[in-house]
């Protein structure tokens, strides 16, 4: 929503410590069950995140809680990446393909683990 001088302002801010992005469904995190509940209330209209991967790293899901969100209304930016475009095939394309890659790093991290570990 607005602020003074129609500049936008911080309305509040989430965050999720000790919740794996790629390990939790999006069902069973409260932030984003309350971000999309927000965004159905028109209780903002941009989402900020540090980097789109913070969303999720879920290929079968975060691509479409994003989606979701977008057509709610919701610009989806990142502060390392920028905007989250939605208007053509290929920007859901590319979404999809980030989440996807966002997984399989989630994946390659596990073996690096569980190699050094070993």
């Amino acid at each position: 929503m607005p602020g003074v001088c129609g500049r936008p302002r911080l309305e509040e801010e989430f965050y999720e410590k000790g919740i794996s992005g790629f390990k939790s469904p999006t069902a069973d995190r409260r932030a984003l069950q309350q971000i999309k509940k927000d965004a159905k209330q028109r209780e903002f209209d941009i989402l900020l995140v540090f980097m789109f991967d913070r969303l999720g790293r879920r290929d079968s899901e975060t691509p479409f809680f994003v989606d979701d969100l977008s057509m709610l209304g919701i610009e989806i930016w990142s502060a390392r990446e920028g905007q989250q475009r939605f208007g053509s095939h290929a920007d859901k394309l590319i979404n999809y393909i980030r989440y996807w890659q966002a997984s399989g790093e989630s994946l390659k991290i596990s073996e690096r683990t569980k190699t050094q570990m070993q």
